[in-house]
C-alpha cells in the first residue's frame, strides 16, 4: 500500500481516528487497548508529535496530536500495520482490521480544540460504555482530571485555558448533543 501524498503541517493540530472494517471492533481484550496504547508511545514519538487527548473505543479510536514534523502518514500506517498485525495473530485472523486509511483532520482554531477534547473525552459516555468519563480506564480524561498521572499525553495546551482541571470536568460533564454540530467536521461519521 502506498503512502499518502498529502501534506501535513508541522506545528498544527490534528484529529486523527480510524474505526474497525465494517464498523467492527479492533479491540478484543483489555490486553489490546494496553497494546495500542504501548505502541503509540513506541510509533508516536515526541520528536514526531505531542499527544494532548485520546480516547480508545471498542470500533475505534480517536487521538489529538499536535503535528511536529510534515511526516506523519509514514508512522502512522506503520503504526496500524504492526497493530493489525499483533491482533490477527493473536486472534488466528486475517485481513483487514481498518475501515482504510487513517483520517487527519486539521484542527484549525482554538474553539475547535476545545470542543473536539471535549468530544473524543465524553465519547464512551456517548456510546453508552459507562455512564461518566472518568470511569472509561482507555481515554485520557483521569489524566486531564487528575485521577491518573500517565506520561503519554501532554493535555496542557487545553488545561491552560481553564483556571483548573475541575474548571475542565465540569466542561465536558456539561457536553450536550448539539455541541457536536459545532465540530462535525472535525469527527468520525
Amino acid at each position: 500500500m502506498p503512502y499518502r501524498k498529502e501534506v501535513f503541517n508541522s506545528g498544527a493540530y490534528y484529529h486523527l481516528f480510524n474505526r474497525g472494517v465494517n464498523k467492527e471492533p479492533i479491540f478484543f481484550e483489555r490486553e489490546n487497548y494496553l497494546f495500542f496504547l504501548r505502541q503509540i508511545r513506541k510509533y508516536f514519538t515526541y520528536e514526531l508529535m505531542t499527544i494532548i487527548a485520546y480516547c480508545l473505543m471498542p470500533n475505534h479510536y480517536h487521538l489529538l496530536v499536535d503535528l511536529k514534523t510534515n511526516e506523519l502518514g509514514a508512522v502512522v500506517q506503520r503504526f496500524a500495520l504492526s497493530y493489525s498485525k499483533a491482533i490477527n495473530k493473536r486472534f488466528d485472523r486475517v485481513g483487514s482490521l481498518f475501515q482504510g486509511p487513517f483520517k487527519a483532520i486539521q484542527v484549525d482554531n482554538n474553539e475547535y480544540l476545545l470542543h473536539l477534547s471535549r468530544y473524543i473525552h465524553f465519547n464512551p459516555v456517548d456510546a453508552g460504555l459507562v455512564s461518566k468519563p472518568e470511569a472509561w480506564e482507555f481515554s485520557s480524561y483521569r489524566d486531564f482530571i487528575e485521577l491518573r498521572k500517565g506520561t503519554l499525553i501532554d493535555p496542557e495546551i487545553v488545561l491552560s485555558q481553564f483556571a483548573s482541571p475541575q474548571d475542565y470536568r465540569k466542561f465536558v460533564q456539561d457536553y450536550q448533543e448539539e455541541n457536536i454540530e459545532f465540530i462535525r467536521h472535525l469527527i468520525i461519521e
